[in-house]
């Protein structure tokens, strides 16, 4: 095994303007696709912290899901991916119910999710890393070789294939965690807390992989902490608080919006 490499902090990549290299094989299946929920309840010891909420994403949109602590946020999103189930209502793709589907069972349709922890093997090489999603797939080893590399350029980070997880910055583990996601294909991307750990230049790195990811005909939908990071690419959001949807538009509307500043941008927010 080759000794682990430090990767300075700091250490920048360049990503392709637009986001991720058109040249990969990473198109999503299908297209025009939707993603969303109807009538999403979840009630916690007799509390009703999501309360009738309806949503959706389409393939080639960024869609935002913000809102103050305790606004029922986490517990949508997850409802979305699978985590947690939902006490009443129901989620679809298309026009298939998946309300009870598992996690893993949405993945499989095209719902990929990135945590807000690492969700990488630590001691594995970036490389190492993108081939153990591979191995699940019916390709030939050399088609797995060829997709691994074409996918490890798309995120602009080949030149760190041979390192391992543990080394990287947070920037570059987020690319890595992308990197993985797009193995499988899918239509919908579901990233929480994307923005969280990374420094500034690697926000506007994430910022222009997302927006590509979206040109490229994916539906990403984002929860974060990070609002002017998030406003800054979505197409749409739903902002929530107490529960419910209390207003949903694109970025301009939401910060106009006089309820929404008063109970979680703040007066004096601007873009």
């Amino acid at each position: 095994m080759n000794e682990p490499v430090q990767v300075n902090e700091q250490t920048q990549v360049t990503i392709p303007e637009g986001g991720p290299d058109p040249s990969a094989d990473w198109r999503p299946g299908g297209e025009g696709s939707v993603f969303r929920a109807e009538g999403l309840v979840r009630a916690f010891k007799k509390r009703r912290v999501v309360d009738k909420v309806d949503l959706e994403v389409r393939q080639g949109e960024i869609v935002g899901l913000l809102g103050p602590n305790g606004a029922g946020k986490t517990t949508t999103f997850y409802m979305m991916v699978g985590l947690i189930k939902a006490d009443e209502g129901r989620v679809f793709i298309n026009d298939d119910e998946v309300t009870k589907w598992p996690m893993f069972r949405r993945a499989r349709a095209g719902v990929g999710y990135l945590p807000q922890e690492a969700s990488v093997f630590q001691k594995l090489t970036v490389e190492q890393n993108v081939m153990a999603i591979l191995e699940t797939l019916p390709y030939s080893r050399e088609e797995r070789r060829e997709r691994c590399q074409k996918l490890l350029r798309s995120l602009s980070i080949s030149h760190l294939a041979s390192h391992r997880a543990y080394s990287l910055s947070g920037g570059e583990r987020r690319r890595l965690e992308i990197c993985r996601a797009l193995v499988t294909r899918p239509k919908f991307l579901l990233l929480d807390e994307p923005f969280t750990g990374v420094d500034p230049i690697a926000i506007d790195d994430i910022q222009r992989i997302v927006k590509g990811l979206r040109d490229r005909g994916l539906g990403v939908l984002i929860t974060d902490h990070n609002v002017r990071e998030t406003l800054t690419i979505t197409d749409r959001t739903y902002l929530l608080y107490d529960g419910h949807i209390l207003v949903e538009g694109d970025s301009e509307e939401i910060t106009r919006d006089p309820w929404a500043r008063k109970v979680y941008l703040g007066s004096d927010f601007r873009l």
